[in-house]
């Protein structure tokens, strides 16, 4: 029953001067007896000791909200109390927690002429994701998963002098959007539905390339951690699933999208790099696929934990980071110093950036490496369509020829949450 009106004040003030609040009840558990807010009833205890310190609610031995201090007795020469003085101070509050996620950012205090602490300020700040936590979450993610029971059938023809990237733009599995918020209904079924399907549709038009490799570009989950933000900044994310859930979603994605690969192409080498949403789980998937496929012996899962991805094609060197660290603008001189001797011996650079959700040409040839981000796959969610950014969907795969560079593409692209049409 909700109490509002005269009754509140009425039923708060009967609350107050209850024994068992003398004894110590707090403003959390009265909130919880009357059905209150605790803000509410807070603001009125504050009244409340405000009327004590003028004395409007009498002298008693101890006043709602306080608590006796010093007791000073005078007695008479045959030992009987002539006189008492009771000194009263506000009651300390409730023991101090901190919340959850949070840790100790500093602590000031105020001391007395001895030195000793008579008030204290604790500062906390989003601290940093349980490893433990997200360790019991992935181990239940991956619970009862197998490997293959059988290899995947080597197709019969391919073209060895060619090469397929299949760059997979911030998927950001688990992500959740309504419809009615930003026009397109999106949530993990849905992912693995229309992703997957792309991804299939995707491999099958792609060229029978000798060599072939699954780029994961970071953000392939949506949130690190159960917690439902962001790890550095603290964001609150719209997410559909549980953490074990979601993980276990990208993972079922990956080996789908490694399996169709093999398939179509006699080598796969996967890579999964991380991104701002990801730090952690996107290791995690990185060893799943390790040992998924490790008596598969066409499959290289590589599992450099750096922020950068290169290989090196016959006069072709491939870069690729997620771009949320270093900048799509500073990847030529990276690959030129990092990498001098791939540099000097190749013809064909290209590098491949993820992050911002849209296609753009950041570097042509002229410096050396041409260098473009890609479009994400899934429609924005609540803050990025609230913010008013525009992109295409798709997914794309683009095949390299070890002699003269770039060759062909192929391109999915994802029209709405019910499906996909090539293009």
């Amino acid at each position: 029953m909700r109490v509002t009106g005269r009754h509140w004040d009425d039923d708060l003030k009967a609350k107050i001067e209850h024994r068992h609040f003398v004894d110590g009840e707090n403003a959390s558990t009265i909130a919880v007896a009357l059905g209150l807010r605790y803000c509410s009833v807070q603001q009125h205890l504050r009244k409340v000791r405000l009327r004590a310190q003028t004395g409007a609610l009498g002298f008693k031995p101890v006043l709602p909200g306080y608590r006796i201090a010093r007791v000073t007795e005078q007695t008479n020469a045959d030992g009987s109390l002539r006189a008492r003085s009771v000194e009263q101070k506000i009651a300390p509050g409730e023991a101090f927690a901190l919340p959850a996620g949070h840790v100790v950012k500093g602590v000031s205090a105020l001391t007395d002429p001895d030195g000793r602490v008579t008030q204290q300020w604790v500062k906390t700040k989003l601290g940093a994701v349980d490893p433990f936590a997200v360790a019991a979450a992935l181990k239940t993610a991956f619970k009862g998963l197998r490997g293959p029971k059988e290899p995947v059938p080597q197709p019969a023809t391919v073209l060895s002098s060619q090469m397929t990237l299949y760059p997979l733009a911030d998927l950001h599995v688990g992500m959740r959007a309504w419809g009615r918020e930003t026009g397109v209904n999106w949530d993990l079924k849905i992912a693995e539905r229309v992703l997957g399907g792309a991804m299939a549709s995707l491999v099958s038009q792609a060229p029978a390339s000798g060599h072939a490799i699954v780029l994961g570009g970071g953000d392939l989950i949506h949130s690190d951690n159960q917690e439902n933000r962001t790890a550095r900044s603290g964001h609150a994310l719209d997410v559909d699933g549980r953490y074990p859930e979601v993980v276990r979603a990208a993972a079922r994605l990956m080996v789908g999208m490694v399996e169709a690969a093999l398939a179509r192409h006699e080598r796969v080498i996967v890579r999964i790099l991380k991104g701002n949403h990801d730090e952690h789980s996107s290791v995690a998937v990185a060893y799943f696929l390790l040992a998924w496929f490790r008596n598969e012996p066409r499959v290289m899962v590589d599992d450099d934990p750096s922020l950068f991805f290169r290989h090196r094609f016959g006069k072709v060197l491939l870069a690729g980071t997620h771009g949320h660290a270093a900048r799509a603008e500073r990847m030529p001189e990276l690959m030129a110093h990092r990498w001098a001797a791939d540099w000097g011996e190749t013809l064909f650079r290209y590098a491949h950036m993820f992050h911002l959700h849209h296609k753009r040409l950041v570097a042509s040839e002229g410096g050396g490496v041409i260098v473009e981000t890609h479009q994400a796959p899934i429609p924005p969610d609540a803050w990025h369509f609230g913010s008013g950014f525009l992109s295409g969907r798709s997914l794309q795969a683009i095949t390299y020829h070890r002699d003269y560079g770039e060759i062909g593409r192929n391109r999915i692209a994802i029209l709405d949450a019910a499906g996909s049409e090539a293009a």
